[in-house]
């Protein structure tokens, strides 16, 4: 279901079930490979990838969701949406960089995988991103929209959360919400390159998750009312 191999500093983490829908089960083995990076220390680097060829994630175990009792291998439905929200702010602030390598398609909580990750590579030629709850009859829950509108630029983010617009990679550059677009053969080849790149950032991991905690953590500088320019000229007031 999730592998996850380590080489010198780099791990890769490759989503192994088919479509990767998403469920608890799911989430909670993508949190124990969270788990061992999380428990090691020095330079290092995340590569999140997918086996399949045409899904990187195809969002919510929609069968399972609708009738779990029908579904028990995809774990207590009760505590799906804090535990994947959860798990996905764990990846936002890990101490660590991560890249993602989007080989396929990436819908609702794919697209919210790859979006917690600190860089998105995309596949040029096949797959989409798309957050489509709106389509399911769905609405996004305020974190996940805070996640959309951290991470998308304003001009993409009510197309994205509102109309459900299907980004193709190239479409996806333009947009800023990606940033390389690479062909199949290519595509982790070029994301373990950059997380090699990446990973002496993370020689100081409690250095590193700090800095992402004052960008996406609690009363983060990005999401307070005051302009960077009143906070420059009164810094004492918002020391941590």
């Amino acid at each position: 279901m999730i592998d996850l191999q380590k080489k010198d500093s780099i791990y890769l983490l490759t989503m192994d079930a088919g479509e990767n829908r998403w469920n608890t089960a799911f989430t909670r083995e993508f949190a124990k490979a969270l788990d061992q990076i999380e428990n090691e220390d020095g330079p290092g680097a995340l590569v999140t990838t997918a086996s399949d060829s045409k899904f990187f994630s195809n969002g919510l175990d929609l069968d399972w969701i609708k009738s779990p009792e029908d579904y028990p291998e995809g774990g207590d439905s009760k505590v799906f949406g804090e535990e994947t929200m959860f798990l996905f702010g764990r990846i936002i602030t890990l101490p660590i960089p991560t890249i993602c390598a989007i080989n396929g398609h990436a819908f609702g909580a794919g697209f919210m995988l790859a979006l917690s990750h600190d860089v998105r590579i995309m596949r040029k030629d096949r797959g989409f991103l798309c957050a489509n709850e709106i389509q399911l009859g769905m609405s996004i829950p305020r974190p996940e929209l805070a996640l959309f509108r951290h991470k998308i630029p304003a001009n993409s983010f009510f197309e994205t959360v509102q109309l459900s617009k299907r980004w193709t990679g190239p479409a996806a550059l333009e947009a800023g919400i990606v940033q390389s677009v690479e062909s199949m053969d290519d595509l982790t080849k070029i994301a373990i390159a950059k997380a090699e790149e990446l990973a002496p950032l993370a020689t100081d991991r409690k250095n590193f998750g700090y800095q992402k905690e004052m960008l996406y953590g609690e009363n983060a500088a990005i999401n307070l009312n005051h302009g960077p320019a009143h906070m420059l000229k009164n810094s004492k007031e918002f020391e941590v």
